[in-house]
């Protein structure tokens, strides 16, 4: 196999595993009912001023599956809407302490899963490999491959 097609198929890999290593992890810290793809709306909503359209945007999904998705989250208990003061038909997200207490449980389960990779490297090329993927990131969010 060439070098360029061993370095799609390790970062697929290894990206699948860490978003399942996560998801895990997350599950395991008493968040069951939530799902990989919640992970990347939480990401969105964190950052603040988010409405269902920048969402949608986002995740790349229509604006139907991402009030879907926002009203399971309420539900959950995960999410709340608050009006949008300068859009009366618009809400913005907020992530509720369930919602920040998960974002907690995801950092803490990001940092575990990548740490048998920080061991297996060393943490000098570790710190070279992360400044090296930091060069080749694309611009634009972090979306789920749906």
């Amino acid at each position: 196999m060439d070098d360029a097609l061993a370095f799609s198929a390790l970062v697929l890999a290894l990206s699948g595993q860490l978003v399942q290593e996560i998801h895990s992890r997350v599950s395991q810290q008493g968040f069951a009912d939530l799902r990989p793809a919640h992970g990347f709306a939480f990401a969105r909503i964190t950052a603040g001023a988010t409405t269902t359209a920048h969402l949608a945007d986002h995740l790349g999904v229509s604006k139907q599956a991402a009030a879907q998705l926002v009203e399971e989250l309420v539900r959950k208990g995960y999410v709340v809407r608050r009006p949008h003061p300068g859009d009366a038909r618009a809400r913005l997200l907020e992530l509720t302490e369930r919602g920040w207490a998960a974002t907690r449980a995801a950092d803490r389960a990001a940092r575990a899963a990548v740490a048998p990779w920080r061991e297996a490297l060393g943490d000098a090329r570790f710190g070279a490999l992360v400044a090296d993927l930091t060069r080749l990131r694309p611009s634009g969010p972090i979306r789920p491959a749906w």
